[in-house]
């Protein structure tokens, strides 16, 4: 972006409630964004509904669109530019200021603030996949214990991984009933194939687009960000076997263990399966279903080798 940044009109919308409402406190911060990234700034965001019709406004005259705060707010500034439709006219730039940052760890996005206005200043604009669910528009979901955990976090009164710790004991309450699992256009270790079902007790269900989940869990690590498929991982475990093999699942290495499959479309069918998706708490549904949106928007990412590991390698 760097070399007709000044040519480009940038929105930056801002959760002032993220990280404890460091935004509010830190004037210097706000001179340096506006200094780096000179443009409009919407920081009276305190709800879903506020920042998807400010991002809408937004989107009418601006180049680029940044959301600063954390996977809540990204969910909502994308949600609010697809319905906008300026999903192939706009940049998406991403200011991590919240507590879990799953999807700024995705594309090694600075967590300090400062350095992330700087290599959003001189990114380089890549196109990225992501995911329908329901209408919303997602990089990563789950369906079952962590997503029961996610809700209950957020009714919480305790935030932040303090919350989710708290939440963690719902995990032994999660329903392992059947659920059926019904894959379009993709493939398995087995090969590739057009629709494929299966039946499935699954403890927790992993869609992603994206390598992580909060707190740098690198839950889906054969996810790829530009592949034009939705990653689905089965973990087919109980919660104590879950909870004792924590420390593999958190750095990615058991899930070479468990059922993986691609797919540009997927359709699990249960009774009340609780969802979440970019942190975000769905609710239960007997029926979901995820769909790949391929090349979606076209994201500004820092000009760094470790932002490219979570896409395709190039052809030799």
């Amino acid at each position: 972006m760097t070399e007709t940044k000044a040519n480009l009109k940038t929105a930056c919308l801002i959760n002032p409630r993220a990280a404890n409402s460091k935004w509010m406190r830190r004037k210097f911060l706000r001179a340096y964004l506006h200094k780096k990234l000179p443009g409009e700034i919407y920081d009276g965001l305190g709800d879903m509904k506020t920042t998807v019709e400010r991002t809408v406004a937004a989107c009418k005259d601006s180049d680029v669109i940044v959301a600063m705060g954390g996977d809540g707010t990204i969910a909502d500034t994308l949600q609010g530019i697809f319905l906008a439709g300026k999903q192939n006219d706009v940049l998406f730039g991403v200011i991590p200021f919240g507590s879990g940052n799953a999807f700024r760890k995705s594309f090694a996005i600075p967590k300090n603030p400062l350095r992330a206005i700087d290599y959003l200043a001189e990114g380089v604009p890549r196109p990225i996949d992501l995911m329908e669910v329901e209408g919303r528009i997602a990089a990563f979901a789950s369906v079952g214990a962590t997503a029961r955990v996610t809700g209950g976090k957020l009714r919480g009164t305790i935030q932040g991984v303090w919350g989710h710790l708290l939440a963690a004991r719902q995990l032994f309450g999660t329903s392992r009933d059947g659920k059926t699992l019904e894959f379009y256009e993709g493939f398995d270790k087995s090969g590739p194939f057009e629709a494929k079902t299966i039946t499935s007790n699954f403890f927790d269900c992993i869609v992603a687009k994206t390598n992580y989940f909060g707190y740098s869990w690198k839950i889906a690590p054969r996810a790829v960000v530009d592949d034009g498929y939705l990653d689905i991982t089965l973990f087919e475990l109980g919660p104590l076997k879950f909870a004792f093999l924590f420390p593999l699942i958190y750095f990615g290495l058991y899930q070479r263990r468990m059922r993986h499959f691609k797919a540009k479309r997927v359709v699990i069918r249960g009774h009340n399966l609780p969802i979440q998706f970019n942190g975000e708490f769905l609710g239960d549904r007997d029926h979901i279903e995820f769909r790949v949106l391929p090349r979606a928007i076209r994201m500004v990412c820092p000009p760094t080798r470790r932002a490219g590991k979570g896409f395709q390698k190039p052809s030799s």
